[in-house]
């Protein structure tokens, strides 16, 4: 579903924020691509979903190249960001509907989608206001529902757990999981090791733009901890 052939991203001084990595991620695997503040994960996350321009290597999404047909891997792919930048004039429902509008979906769709989705995240009652209201957690939300509309087959994150409240966090993984029981593939970055253990079927380990460890979570952690494992190729990788 995504495979990352390849992929390094240079800055303008010639320094490698990313250096020769290649990450596959199948439909019905959730990948936790997690490193240090820095390391390359939101580059190339940034880079699979089109927001950040690249010239060495591919990245392939749905079997279309991210370059070569980006409309193609966009109307699969669905990405929430760190911090979700709404349109914020507008109301929640407003938002959503526009999202839908984009991917065409079905009135009568994006109507149960949406309802099913407010209802688990609790905030449908608060879709009517305005987004410039919203808390934090609340515009993450929107996010995510926004994100959510299209089915997307791939479904790119980027420290989503970050501003959710505990209960709207497991509501999150409970989706995530879903999703992949449908045959979508996930690809996240976070830095809560304990959830990314228990959440994910593979992990990637990014040190200053180079993979040092990759593999099936299993056969990565085997006896340890994802944060002994991490700790241990981290301190140990040049």
């Amino acid at each position: 579903m995504l495979e990352i052939r390849n992929f390094s991203k240079s800055y303008s001084n010639g320094k490698k924020a990313v250096d020769n990595i290649s990450v596959t991620v199948e439909a019905g695997e959730i990948c936790g691509f997690i490193g240090h503040n820095g390391a390359g994960k939101s580059t190339t996350i940034r880079a699979v979903v089109g927001v950040l321009d690249f010239t060495e290597g591919d990245i392939l999404i749905h079997g279309h190249s991210v370059k070569k047909e980006p409309i193609e891997c966009k109307k699969v792919t669905a990405y929430i960001p760190d911090n979700p930048d709404l349109y914020e004039h507008l109301t929640g429902i407003q938002y959503l509907n526009f999202i839908a509008d984009i991917f065409g979906i079905d009135e009568a769709v994006r109507t149960d989608v949406i309802k099913k989705y407010g209802d688990m995240f609790e905030i449908t009652s608060d879709l009517g206001s305005l987004i410039s209201s919203y808390s934090h957690g609340m515009k993450q939300k929107v996010a995510i529902i926004s994100a959510l509309i299209h089915k997307p087959k791939l479904l790119v994150l980027d420290e989503p757990f970050v501003g959710l409240d505990p209960k709207a966090a497991l509501t999150l993984k409970n989706i995530m999981r879903e999703l992949c029981g449908e045959g979508s593939a996930i690809f996240f970055s976070t830095h809560v090791l304990e959830v990314a253990q228990k959440l994910c079927d593979k992990i990637v380990i990014i040190k200053k733009g180079s993979i040092v460890a990759a593999g099936a979570m299993e056969e990565l952690v085997k006896e340890q901890s994802l944060e002994d494992v991490f700790m241990e190729v981290t301190e140990n990788a040049e």
